[in-house]
């Protein structure tokens, strides 16, 4: 899990510095950010700590509607739930006392011209998957119709090939040979680059490939939620190859379920092909559709006739 510094979000978010240029090097410990409420009362000791305070339109009019002494005595109560910054919103003026009690506490005081819904919004995502646990995996990641897939297998069975088939087809790369894999949630994962290995692309007896350059902007994206795991296997010859799997299995990562498919690999078969097909009928089975239940119900009735 990456670390996630005041100085990260000044620069990410080109926010204004009030207070604390000199503090900018404190760490975030929590994700999600707050709007004072109670934390404006007296000390409540269930009220969470450590998370970083945005002051939005509501917040600043209600301490402007207080006395000298008591808008102070609110800043107060919000500075000793120790956030590691406050954010003022929609560049409004800054309240009586927190530039005070702020520097008293080496709590940074950052500025910025989003509203407070924008700057929220924006500033979870990022945080949530700056620290985000994370683990790398050898494998090629590609966006397939809006479909995030992993592709997995062992080292020259066709992975990157397979990926330039489809970058080829008007799919996207995401990583190739290291896939760094965010859990952003118990139900989410995401699949993105290593920074390094961005663009590029691998091809035996070719070398390495700049898929931007080569085919356009087009043909990469940073990250992509992982819907589906397929590994590219060797063909087995007593295999049963065109089995009906009414349950789905599944590769787990981080303790994050991913619907896991195989498929063989053979000289002469469309293996883009397939993983289009697999991307397509995942998606139908998101609305709700199975082939393979409707197949079984023609059975069913037909035997029962």
């Amino acid at each position: 899990m990456k670390t996630v510094t005041i100085e990260n979000i000044v620069k990410r978010f080109s926010l204004e510095v009030l207070v604390g240029h000199h503090m900018l090097d404190k760490v975030l410990k929590k994700t999600k950010v707050r709007r004072p409420g109670l934390e404006f009362m007296d000390k409540f000791d269930f009220i969470a700590t450590e998370h970083v305070q945005i002051l939005g339109k509501n917040e600043i009019n209600y301490l402007h509607t207080l006395s000298d002494e008591e808008c102070k005595l609110r800043i107060a109560n919000i500075v000793q739930y120790d956030p590691p910054c406050i954010i003022i919103t929609s560049n409004q003026e800054e309240p009586l006392g927190l530039r005070q009690y702020c520097t008293e506490e080496h709590i940074p005081v950052l500025r910025t011209p989003d509203s407070t819904s924008e700057m929220s919004a924006k500033l979870d995502a990022y945080v949530t998957k700056e620290m985000a646990p994370e683990i790398a995996v050898h494998g090629v990641c590609v966006n397939v119709a809006g479909i995030g897939i992993l592709l997995r297998g062992k080292s020259g069975v066709g992975k990157s090939e397979t990926a330039h088939t489809l970058i080829g087809r008007g799919h996207r790369l995401i990583a190739d040979d290291i896939v760094v894999l965010k859990k952003l949630s118990p139900q989410t994962l995401l699949g993105t680059h290593d920074e390094k290995n961005k663009e590029f692309l691998a091809l035996r007896s070719i070398g390495l490939l700049n898929v931007v350059r080569l085919y356009g902007r087009a043909a990469f994206q940073e990250e992509s939620r992982i819907a589906l795991d397929i590994e590219l296997t060797e063909w087995k010859d007593n295999a049963l190859n065109n089995e009906l799997e009414l349950d789905t299995k599944f590769k787990t990562y981080m303790d994050v379920p991913v619907p896991h498919i195989q498929i063989q690999l053979q000289p002469g078969r469309d293996v883009a092909g397939l993983i289009e097909a697999a991307a397509n009928n995942w998606y139908l089975q998101q609305q709700g559709y199975s082939a393979a239940e409707e197949f079984k119900k023609r059975l069913e009735s037909e035997f029962n006739d």
